[in-house]
């Protein structure tokens, strides 16, 4: 048997996936093949926000699921909409690697010493707001590209194959704003200039954190079910999953379904256990990041039920303190 991989063909996508596959073939002793879908969002350009947000990068790989093109398909957890996919499950959720944004300035600058009138690019609304709210000053530009494209905007980032200024193209902006994880993966962390921790940046729900999902009767079969598989494949990806993770997505998750907001709306949100306690905090944003309101809760309910009310609660803190009148929560 060997099992099939959907992954689109971004260099990210491509590492990761290949990753959880030789993860997945040394657990299961099986044979993995990747397979190769592009998707809306690898086609069209624009902004990523006017054009779904990041739920573009999933619908392939889900069609392709289900007309049984590929077994498994390996996403960022913070591109999956949170409603549910008919016939589709998470099959696994393994465990997170480090969770914050980061700066990745010329001349290996913080935030703090980026000058008045700075040009820093994102391509997310949510990291847009929270860097005007902490550096109004600065002018914060919507970009698109793949990682490498990004990083190619800052002048003398290590790996940057010019230093040639080109409008829209190269060494043109002062800083990006990335996610930690994508270069822990790609091996491009020497790019960072700063860290973010989560009082200045919350991070998107699921950052950090991939979901390996599967067709629903090829599942993990769990306890008092008779829904899944307990196949070898099933053990594999049942054995890659991470309770402690899961824990924490499905609470931050549930705070993007209970504000009905999508995957571009302004949303920051961060989970994590420690000892017997789960802790949540979200943030929502003014784009323009005038306005913020931050709420924060914990539970001794270590289950996905007990994580999906903290995330419900956490967001009806937010919506009492007015979430909805600051920030456009239906941004899909």
């Amino acid at each position: 048997m060997t099992v099939r991989i959907g992954t689109r063909a971004s260099k990210l996508a491509l590492t990761q996936t290949q990753q959880t596959a030789d993860k997945l073939s040394a657990v299961g002793g099986f044979p993995v093949e990747l397979v190769h879908i592009k998707t809306e969002g690898d086609v069209k350009t624009g902004s990523l926000s006017q054009m779904g947000g990041t739920g573009v990068f999933v619908a392939a790989l889900r069609d392709a699921l289900l007309a049984d093109t590929c077994d498994v398909a390996v996403h960022s957890l913070k591109d999956l909409p949170t409603g549910a996919a008919l016939g589709l499950s998470i099959a696994a959720t393994p465990q997170r690697v480090d969770v914050r944004d980061v700066l990745c300035a010329r001349d290996g600058m913080t935030l703090s010493e980026l000058p008045g009138g700075a040009k820093v690019g994102t391509g997310s609304p949510r990291r847009a707001a929270q860097l005007r709210a902490a550096r109004p000053d600065i002018e914060v530009l919507d970009i698109r590209g793949n990682v490498d494209t990004r990083l190619g905007r800052v002048p003398g980032l290590p790996g940057n194959i010019t230093d040639e200024v080109v409008p829209g193209k190269s060494c043109d902006l002062d800083a990006v704003v990335l996610a930690a994880a994508g270069l822990e993966r790609m091996g491009r962390l020497d790019t960072v200039s700063e860290f973010f921790e989560t009082n200045v940046m919350l991070p998107a729900p699921g950052q950090g954190a991939l979901a390996i999902e599967c067709r629903t009767e090829d599942a993990p079969r769990q306890s008092g079910s008779t829904a899944g598989s307990n196949d070898v494949l099933a053990q594999a990806l049942a054995a890659l999953n991470d309770d402690d993770t899961r824990l924490a997505v499905t609470a931050e998750r549930a705070v993007l379904a209970r504000l009905e907001a999508g995957c571009a709306a302004p949303v920051g949100a961060y989970a994590f256990r420690k000892g017997s306690m789960l802790y949540l905090e979200a943030v929502v944003c003014a784009v323009d990041g005038t306005k913020t309101v931050r709420e924060k809760k914990a539970t001794d309910g270590l289950t996905e039920v007990g994580a999906t009310l903290l995330g419900i609660e956490v967001a009806e803190l937010l919506l009492a303190a007015g979430a909805a009148e600051i920030a456009d929560l239906a941004a899909s």
